[in-house]
């Protein structure tokens, strides 16, 4: 029997996904291509000069798909950490444990009035599914007080983009929703309640950062991933791919996590339509930015948000507390490392040593770090990493209407964060599922389900 030929463009969660679930078949003719000369896209690690591992942001494994949690079990075994989540919020003066709408005892007494009466008179109003864009849904939601004391400056600072042009479909369990007896019962009986969320617990690897799994997974079919492959043009007519370096490749299935407008943007006859619709996908950067210390952070704690402005980054992660080994040598009675991500508009760039040092200074003011640690500093990293968040604004699931079918009839999945471009579907286990149920799809017709979902 024939097999038909599928190339795999991208070696992060979502080609790796692919590319495994193909080996696992024991299917044979396919290939993978990835731009860079690592594996693991957006779920990469890297290690600085001076031994610290740093993740391109804040990931953490947590999974709703027993296919993805053995998989994670195969490629770490023994080696990895299971954490429980201990994250908080940072607003002026005060440290609100995670979700914020629901320990607002922490606040100053008059943030709390204003947050509790907001949320009582959404609660009456209940005009949440009215709403028509996402911030006419957070003050539905959570009322004006918690809207403008958190949801609004922090939710600017992930997105970049005014929250009227955003959608609200994407939430899903993205967003902790207000009960509001609740809320008041916290702030009455002083209780905290921070357990919410799918990622209460996580694991993550001992050793190389998230890289880590992905790495393993590429060592189990070595000669079927080739790196310093960058794709320039799809000829879709011919079933033809071509890269950089002047080599090209055949298909009968292509199975792409390439960002879809830059898909669109290299196919060949792609026509007036499709590149319009492509136009209407909008996303951000990010920078992240590492700082490694010559101090031992002894802490539980696992990340923390920022609302205010006046600290660039919307999240700093305790990364040496995630695994000893992201430090040098493992050596955490020495060396500690935060991690801070910066989002920032396609359109900017981004002037890295003012944010570094506005960031270390928001760092201080906010207690996580003393006036000395300036002196402590051994690793100063900084890594741009485009193609951050693929912003689901109002006209987006218009233009994936558009887009993924034309896709589909010219045998092209395009699959992944942003692949897809559905942040709702973006975490790592979404994204391997992907690329498992692309090629389950192609081989037998079974539903993608995640890809499928609401």
């Amino acid at each position: 029997m024939n097999q038909k030929k599928i190339v795999i463009i991208g070696a992060g969660p979502t080609g790796l996904g692919a590319a495994y679930r193909l080996h696992e078949l024991k299917y044979d003719n396919w290939m993978l291509y990835e731009a860079t000369d690592y594996v693991g896209g957006h779920a990469s690690s890297h290690v600085d000069a001076h031994g610290f591992v740093w993740d391109e942001g804040g990931h953490v494994i947590f999974s709703h798909y027993p296919y993805f949690d053995k998989l994670v079990d195969d490629m770490l075994g023994e080696a990895e950490n299971q954490l429980i989540r201990e994250s908080w919020i940072v607003k002026g003066e005060s440290w609100v444990p995670y979700p914020f709408q629901n320990n607002l005892r922490y606040l100053p007494k008059e943030i709390q009035v204003s947050c509790l009466l907001g949320a009582a008179k959404a609660a009456a109003n209940g005009n949440a599914k009215a709403a028509e864009n996402f911030r006419d849904w957070i003050l539905a939601t959570f009322g004006d007080g918690i809207a403008e004391a958190f949801m609004f400056p922090y939710n600017f600072k992930v997105w970049t983009t005014p929250l009227e042009e955003m959608a609200k479909s994407w939430m899903a369990e993205r967003v902790a929703v207000v009960d509001f007896k609740r809320l008041l019962e916290n702030v009455l009986y002083e209780r905290d309640d921070a357990g919410w969320g799918p990622n209460s617990k996580f694991r993550f690897p001992l050793h190389g950062g998230t890289g880590e799994i992905y790495r393993n997974m590429a060592k189990r079919f070595p000669e079927k991933v080739i790196t310093g492959k960058k794709l320039t043009a799809v000829d879709p007519a011919a079933r033809r791919i071509s890269f950089a370096d002047g080599s090209g490749d055949t298909y009968d299935v292509l199975i792409s996590t390439s960002p879809l407008d830059l898909l669109i943007g290299m196919m060949k006859g792609a026509d007036g339509k499709l590149r319009e619709a492509a136009a209407n996908l909008h996303h951000n950067n990010l920078l992240v930015l590492g700082l490694g210390l010559e101090k031992k952070i002894e802490t539980g704690k696992c990340w923390i948000y920022f609302a205010d402005p006046e600290i660039p980054c919307y999240r700093a992660t305790y990364f040496s507390h995630y695994s000893a080994f992201n430090v040098p040598n493992g050596d955490t009675e020495r060396y500690s490392s935060l991690m801070c991500e910066v989002s920032f508009r396609v359109e900017e760039t981004p002037n890295i040593e003012q944010l570094l040092e506005r960031t270390i200074a928001g760092l201080i003011r906010a207690g996580m770090l003393e006036e000395a640690d300036r002196n402590r500093i051994v690793s100063r990293y900084h890594r741009v990493v485009p193609y951050s968040y693929p912003i689901p604004t109002l006209g987006r699931d218009q233009a994936l209407s558009v887009l993924q079918p034309a896709l589909l009839e010219k045998g092209i999945y395009s699959r992944g964060r942003f692949g897809a471009w559905r942040y709702e579907i973006g975490n790592m286990d979404h994204s391997v599922m992907m690329g498992v149920e692309a090629v389950n799809n192609v081989l037998t017709g079974a539903e993608e389900a995640v890809f499928r979902s609401a």
